[in-house]
């Protein structure tokens, strides 16, 4: 259903981007490492599956490790279920409370370091190396696609321009991406990969472009902040470096529960994993979903709002 990109667009993209996608020879001792993002959906019982089902999407993605958003339930008891951990023990995994009941880190490695105010954790891998994974649930209202298409929501104001929607972008979430970026700088001197995975609840900077808006895709052309924060402080966003394409390979996260022509709705990529740091390269990324039009990795019933997205890597 989407127009056939151009070649210039693709060579662009693959060009800015290419340095770290791994060519089909693996590096001598590398390791692979496939990272997950994921929103389930209020401790994965909004969508009205057995937890099960969400650790079954885990599985389905052969994910390694996971930065869960919405890790908790719903408050009950005073308390909110604790669904990452479930979810890890489930799966033998180990997991890392990031200590706001709306993240937390799983993975199959063991967790051995994190950040100070725990928007990171170390992973180490078999082979003994560490790399770090920083796992976000940013802001999700005003969500400014809804506030550019006049869709009512929290009663956040219309706008109409790309400087309002940057503005408004940057007032919901610009000090959250600050204090990410903050504790990321504190490791980097360790000079391993750094993960970020996370829902952002706004789109890419990459995906809102003229030629997106010409081919009536998106409503204008946006230079999304909080993406750009991370990308201009030496992250690239794996989906984009193995999916360069933007029309053929839109990568829809956001939604799964409406249609794609829903008046009500915008269809976007609002779910990442990125990666920075210095020794991984990019293998492949791929949407899981409910669906194979808009998903590579299908697990019905889907038990989220959010697709996930989970990206292999060659940590040298």
């Amino acid at each position: 259903m989407f127009r056939r990109p151009t070649i210039l667009g693709g060579v662009v993209l693959l060009l800015q981007f290419g340095v770290l996608m791994a060519d089909s020879t693996r590096a001598e001792g590398a390791d692979r490492l496939r990272v997950m993002t994921f929103n389930i959906w209020v401790g994965g019982e909004s969508g009205g599956q057995p937890l099960t089902q969400t650790a079954k999407v885990i599985e389905a993605a052969r994910a390694d490790v996971v930065g869960v958003q919405e890790s908790h339930g719903e408050e009950r008891n005073g308390k909110k279920n604790d669904a990452a951990r479930a979810i890890a023990e489930q799966l033998g995994w180990h997991y890392f409370d990031q200590g706001d009941d709306d993240c937390g880190i799983i993975s199959r490695y063991k967790i051995v370091d994190h950040t100070p105010k725990k928007w990171g954790a170390a992973v180490e891998l078999p082979s003994g190396r560490r790399v770090w994974v920083f796992n976000a649930h940013f802001m999700h209202t005003p969500y400014q696609p809804y506030q550019l298409l006049r869709i009512p929501y929290n009663d956040a104001p219309f706008i109409t321009t790309e400087a309002e929607a940057i503005d408004e972008a940057k007032k919901a979430r610009a000090e959250q991406v600050a204090e990410m970026l903050k504790e990321i700088n504190s490791v980097r001197r360790e000079g391993t990969p750094i993960f970020v995975t996370g829902d952002f609840n706004e789109p890419s900077s990459l995906d809102w472009t003229e030629a997106v808006a010409k081919a009536g895709k998106c409503p204008l052309a946006v230079r999304w902040p909080t993406t750009a924060a991370i990308l201009d402080a030496g992250f690239v966003d794996a989906y984009r470096v193995a999916r360069p394409f933007l029309l053929s390979s839109p990568g829809y996260t956001w939604t799964p529960t409406t249609a794609v022509d829903d008046p009500h709705d915008r269809h976007d990529r609002i779910d990442f994993v990125l990666v920075g740091g210095s020794g991984a390269k990019v293998v492949a990324a791929e949407v899981v979903g409910e669906a194979k039009e808009w998903a590579d990795v299908v697990v019905a019933p889907f038990p989220s709002d959010h697709r996930g997205v989970v990206a292999a890597f060659e940590v040298e």
